[in-house]
């Protein structure tokens, strides 16, 4: 183990930072994306301290595949853009610059400063960057080229004892982006950390916080939860922790109403995973399915809709727009959703009828102007 210092005021050296060598961390060379490696070489030999940090980092350490490999460095989004032509800067206030190779993207941020508080977008140094990421099972930073972690935060030792502990102070962490507190759910039901009492109760107290977030980024948060095979663990505890009437208040609202409609709802979201699982490439529809179904079958008597042989038309028509306002806030792409219900319903024995111009303008409008007015009720 070695150690980073740099001196205080009076120039006496203090501790900065541990480093753990590869044969500490035991992270294997090859389950590095070479791509990755790449975008991290080209950076350091421009002369830019760079790394793999975040989420790929804990992911190493646990021992399991990251789904992506984030990249930070010293160099500005200009600077990384001239270096790689497969490249784009995103962003208006907060600039990332996304590096493509074929359908693989990294996303290769600049350090960021605190002299803005944590949602700041000044640019700063990997000592300030640090102190900006929201827990410490994600601060941590790797040299794929050293082959060492840069961990200035203890997060090694906090993914060993298994727990969620923030990096920026309970006052501020969820009040400046009360997203993270999606995160510190989602996180401990991915990697089977533990959040301490004091954080499970900050977030019960600050959940009211997520009312004003955006749509877009709960539908982003919301996408996640379904694609990341925890579903039941990471909704199971949003609703502890009263996060869940956010993200979905109408399903949450008929969850506290009816138990057989909870058990139901809860056994689809185990069986959304297992799906998953097994299915890593299938489209959002099929998984929005698993979200919708119970919803559908609340709506009328389909046996009975059937056997008279109701409208198909129509009663899609109807069944899309009760089903756009119930995923409120959520804001899927409109053909997943149709997808979603279509799959539903043909598993009801209606859907294998419905014509292709069901799904007319004049519901897609009305959808439209009454998507707003049910997700305030609930807040």
């Amino acid at each position: 183990m070695l150690i980073r210092y740099s001196t205080d005021k009076k120039g006496k050296p203090h501790q900065k930072a541990v480093i753990y060598t590869k044969e500490e961390h035991k992270i294997s060379p090859t389950h590095i994306d070479q791509d990755a490696f790449f975008v991290v070489s080209r950076l350091r030999n421009a002369g830019f301290e760079t790394y793999i940090v975040g989420g790929a980092v804990r992911d190493l350490i646990i021992g399991r595949e990251p789904k992506d490999f984030d990249i930070v460095t010293s160099a500005t989004p200009s600077r990384i853009k001239k270096l790689f032509r497969n490249s784009r800067i995103i962003g208006k206030r907060f600039r990332l610059v996304h590096v493509f190779f074929g359908e693989k993207i990294f996303e290769v941020s600049t350090f960021r400063s605190i002299a803005e508080g944590s949602i700041g977008n000044v640019f700063g140094t990997i000592d300030e960057d640090v102190q900006r990421r929201d827990f410490s099972l994600n601060a941590l930073y790797y040299d794929p080229i050293k082959e060492q972690i840069i961990d200035y935060v203890h997060g090694v030792e906090d993914i060993k004892r298994k727990v969620v502990r923030p990096v920026i102070p309970l006052d501020r962490i969820f009040e400046e982006d009360p997203v993270r507190m999606l995160r510190a759910i989602k996180y401990s039901a991915t990697t089977g950390c533990r959040l301490p009492f004091a954080v499970r109760r900050k977030i019960r107290k600050s959940a009211h916080l997520l009312s004003p977030v955006s749509p877009s980024r709960l539908t982003e948060e919301m996408l996640k939860i379904l694609n990341s095979g925890r579903a039941y663990e990471i909704v199971t505890e949003a609703l502890a922790t009263d996060l869940y009437m956010y993200l979905q208040p109408s399903a949450c609202a008929m969850l506290y109403a009816d138990k057989k409609f909870e058990a139901s709802y809860m056994e689809h979201l185990k069986a959304l995973d297992s799906f998953v699982a097994e299915n890593h490439q299938a489209r959002l529809g099929e998984k929005l399915s698993f979200l919708v179904y119970d919803f559908i079958t609340s709506l009328t008597d389909w046996k009975q809709e059937v056997a008279t042989k109701s409208a198909a038309g129509e009663l899609y028509t109807r069944t899309w727009r009760e089903c756009r306002n119930f995923v409120l806030p959520m804001n899927p792409q409109r053909t997943e959703l149709e997808y979603a219900i279509r799959a539903s319903l043909k598993k009801l024995g209606v859907g294998v009828r419905i014509p292709k111009n069901a799904f007319s303008a004049r519901s897609r409008e009305s959808a439209s102007r009454k998507q707003a007015a049910p997700a305030k009720s609930y807040q």
